[in-house]
C-alpha cells in the first residue's frame, strides 16, 4: 500500500504538475486564444448588464416620483439588456465549443503519448508495476484529466474575469462600499490555501488506491478459475472488501477537506452581503446613492462573491486533477529502453551464426542472473537449454531478443552485435512459439494473419494446412471467421496452440523460440503439436528451453544451465558419457522407468502412438511475459 504524499511534497508537485498540464495546451493556443476572448466578451456583457437594469430602476423610480414615466427610455434600456444577456449566451456556447475541442485534442496526444512510451518502456517496467495500476494510469486517469480540464479551465477564467468586471464596477458606483466587499477576499484566500494544503495528499491518495484496485480486479479476473478451484473466494473478496475501503477512506477524505471551501465560502459571501446591504441602506438614506444604485451595486456584489465561492468549488477537481495528472507523468517520464542511437539503419534481417560472447546480466545491481556465458550456434542448429527453475534459461532468450540490455560481454548474429540492430529489426528474425498460448479477441484468420502484415487469405490458409489448424477450423459453423474471446474461447488449449504454431509459420522467421507447448494437452493433440512444429523448424535455427529432458535427446547442442552458468554443454550422448550434472538430471528424471522412459511414453504406446524419442522433439517453458511483448 502506497502511503499519502505528505502535505508538502504535495504542494511543491502541485505547480510543477500544473505548468506542465497547461504546456500540453500549446498546440490548440489559438483555439484556446478564441475560448479566452469569448470568455471576456462573455464576462464584459455579464457584468455590464446590472449597471444597464440599475438605469432602469431609476427611471422607473423617477417616473413613480414625477407621476409620468419615460416608456420609450425603458424600453431602449431593457431591450440593450435582453441583447447582452443574448449575446453572452452566444459567446459562452463559443468558449464552450472551443474549449472542449481543445481537451480532446489534449487528451488524443496524451494517450497516444502514453501508447508510445509503453512500447518504449523496459520489461522490468511491467514486473514492477501490476498491469491494473499502468491501465488506471492509462485510462481512468486521463479521462479525469479530461473531465476537470473540461470543467475548470473555461470556468476559472471565467470566474477570475467577472471578479475583475464586478470589482471594476464596484469601485465605479461606491468606493466606499467596494472596500467593505474587498474585506471579504483575504479571509476567503486564507481558507482555500489552508484547505488545498491539506486535501491534495489524500487526492493523490485517492488516485493510488484507484490503480491499486483495478489491479486486483484484474488478477481476480484473469486468476478466477484458479480462486474457485482452491476455494479462495472468501479471501479474494476480502482483499477486494479491504483495497474497497481504503479507497473509500481516501476519497471521503479528499472529498471532505476539499468540499469545506465552498460552504465557507458561501458564510463569507453572506456576511459580506449584510454588511453591504446594511451600509448601502444607509447611503440611500443619506442621499449619498440612488435605489437603482445600490440595487446595481448589490448585484454587482453578488457577482463578485459568486465567483470567489465557485473557485473554492473548482478546488477539488482541480486538485483530483493534478494528482491524476501526476501519476500519467509519473509513467511518461519512466526510464526507457536505453536509446538506439548507435543502431544501423538497415532494411536486412539478421541472419547467421549467433555467438554469446562472455554474456553476464542482473536484474539487479550484484545479482547476476547470467554469468560468463559463451556458446555457438550454426545456422540451421537447434539448441536445448536445460536446468532447474531459476537456472537462467528464459534469461538467455530475453537477452538475445533484446528485452534487456547485457551488463557486460555481448552477442553476434553474423558477426554484427545485435546492440547495434534496431531492436524492431532484430526482433524481426524470431518467431516464437510459447506455452501459453496467447490469442487476442478477433477471429481466427486474423489471429493467424498476425504473423505477417499483409497476409493473403492463400497465405493464411496455407499455414493453417501445414500446421494441422485447417481440419477443425473448416468444421467451425463460422470457420475462419470464428470470434475468439477471453485469450481464446471457444477453442480448446491444444487448438489455441495449433493456431499459435500456425501463426509462427506464416511469419516465416529464420530463429525460432519455442516454447514446451505440449505440457497441457492430451497425446493425440500432442503428436499433431510436435508435428506441426517439427515442420516449423525445418531450415531454422532453434533454441528449445526444455523441462522434459525426453524432448531435447536429438538437439544439436544442449546447454545445462546452473545458477545463472552454463554447467556443461555438448550433445545428448556426449553429456551422458561425461556422467556429470546433465546425468544425473537424466536419471533423476527417468528415475523407476526401464529403458529410460517415462510414464507418458509408455502410455502413448499403448494408445498406439510412437515413443516421444521418435517423434520430432521441441520446446520447453520459458516466462511468457516478455516474450509476448516481441511477437
Amino acid at each position: 500500500m502506497t502511503a499519502p504524499l505528505p502535505g508538502g511534497e504535495a504542494g511543491l508537485r502541485f505547480w510543477p504538475t500544473a505548468r506542465r498540464l497547461l504546456g500540453l495546451l500549446h498546440p490548440f493556443r489559438w483555439a484556446m486564444a478564441g475560448a479566452i476572448a469569448a470568455t471576456c466578451i462573455f464576462a464584459g456583457l455579464n457584468v455590464a448588464a446590472p449597471k444597464y437594469l440599475g438605469d432602469a430602476t431609476d427611471i422607473v423610480v423617477e417616473g413613480v416620483m414625477a407621476g409620468t414615466l419615460d416608456s420609450r427610455a425603458l424600453g431602449s434600456v431593457l431591450g440593450a439588456v435582453s441583447l447582452m444577456y443574448v449575446g453572452a449566451s452566444l459567446f459562452n456556447w463559443i468558449q464552450g465549443s472551443l474549449t472542449a475541442s481543445s481537451v480532446q485534442g489534449v487528451m488524443y496526444r496524451l494517450r497516444a503519448a502514453v501508447e508510445d512510451k509503453l512500447n518504449r518502456l523496459p520489461s522490468t517496467y511491467f514486473q514492477e508495476k501490476s498491469r491494473g495500476d499502468v491501465l488506471s494510469r492509462a485510462t481512468n486517469d486521463i479521462d479525469n484529466i479530461a473531465q476537470a480540464l473540461s470543467q475548470a479551465l473555461t470556468q476559472l477564467i471565467m470566474s477570475v474575469l467577472m471578479l475583475c468586471g464586478a470589482l471594476a464596477m464596484m469601485l465605479l458606483i461606491s468606493p466606499l462600499l467596494a472596500c467593505i466587499a474587498l474585506l471579504s477576499v483575504p479571509l476567503s484566500t486564507v481558507i482555500t490555501v489552508l484547505v488545498a494544503r491539506r486535501s491534495q495528499s489524500h487526492f493523490s491518495r485517492q488516485w493510488t488506491e484507484t490503480g491499486e484496485l483495478n489491479a486486483h480486479v484484474e488478477e481476480f479476473i484473469t486468476g478466477h478459475e484458479v480462486i474457485k478451484a482452491f476455494g479462495y473466494q472468501e479471501q479474494a473478496a476480502a482483499v477486494f472488501a479491504a483495497s474497497n475501503d481504503r479507497l473509500a477512506r481516501a476519497a471521503t477524505k479528499a472529498q471532505y477537506s476539499s468540499g469545506l471551501v465552498q460552504p465557507l465560502m458561501i458564510l463569507v459571501a453572506n456576511l459580506n452581503y449584510i454588511a453591504v446591504a446594511v451600509v448601502g441602506a444607509l447611503q440611500v438614506t443619506a442621499g449619498a446613492m440612488t435605489i437603482g444604485g445600490i440595487q446595481a451595486f448589490i448585484q454587482f456584489s453578488r457577482l463578485f462573491t459568486q465567483p470567489v465561492g465557485q473557485i473554492g468549488g473548482l478546488l477539488s477537481v482541480i486538485q483530483s486533477c493534478m494528482a491524476s495528472a501526476g501519476r500519467v507523468f509519473d509513467l511518461l517520464d519512466a526510464v526507457e529502453l536505453p536509446s538506439e542511437r548507435r543502431a544501423k539503419q538497415s532494411t536486412t534481417e539478421p541472419a547467421g551464426r549467433i555467438v554469446f560472447d562472455n554474456v553476464t546480466f542482473g536484474y539487479r545491481e550484484r545479482v547476476h542472473a547470467v554469468r560468463g556465458l559463451s556458446f555457438a550456434v550454426e545456422p540451421g542448429q537447434t539448441v536445448a537449454i536445460v536446468g532447474h527453475t531459476g537456472a537462467g534459461k528464459t534469461t538467455v532468450v530475453n537477452l538475445l531478443m533484446r528485452f534487456y540490455e547485457l551488463g557486460s560481454g555481448r552477442i553476434t548474429i553474423g558477426g554484427t552485435d545485435i546492440a547495434a540492430m534496431p531492436r524492431d529489426l532484430l526482433r524481426s528474425a524470431f518467431g516464437v512459439v510459447l506455452q501459453d498460448a496467447w490469442l487476442f479477441a478477433g477471429t481466427i484468420r486474423e489471429n493467424i494473419a498476425y504473423g505477417r502484415l499483409g497476409a493473403t487469405e492463400h497465405q493464411v490458409v496455407a499455414a493453417a494446412e501445414a500446421t494441422h489448424v485447417d481440419h477443425f477450423v473448416r468444421a467451425l459453423p463460422a470457420g475462419y471467421d470464428t470470434m475468439l474471446h477471453n485469450g481464446g474461447d471457444p477453442l480448446s488449449q491444444g487448438q489455441r496452440q495449433l493456431i499459435t504454431i500456425a501463426r509462427a509459420q506464416l511469419a516465416g522467421r529464420s530463429v525460432l523460440i519455442l516454447d514446451e507447448a505440449t505440457s497441457s494437452v492430451d497425446s493425440r493433440t500432442e503428436v499433431l503439436i510436435r508435428q506441426a512444429m517439427q515442420r516449423l523448424r525445418r531450415g531454422k535455427t532453434s533454441f528449445v528451453i526444455a523441462h522434459r529432458l525426453s524432448t531435447v535427446r536429438d538437439a544439436d547442442l544442449i546447454l545445462v544451465m546452473d545458477h545463472g552458468r552454463i554447467a556443461e554443454q555438448g550433445t545428448h550422448h556426449s553429456l551422458l558419457a561425461a556422467n556429470s550434472y546433465y546425468a544425473r538430471l537424466y536419471a533423476a528424471q527417468f528415475a523407476g522407468h526401464p529403458n529410460g522412459r517415462k510414464n507418458g511414453d509408455a502410455k502413448e504406446e499403448a494408445a498406439g502412438l510412437p515413443p516421444l524419442e521418435s517423434r520430432p522433439l521441441e520446446a520447453d517453458a520459458m516466462g511468457a511475459g516478455a516474450l509476448e511483448a516481441g511477437i
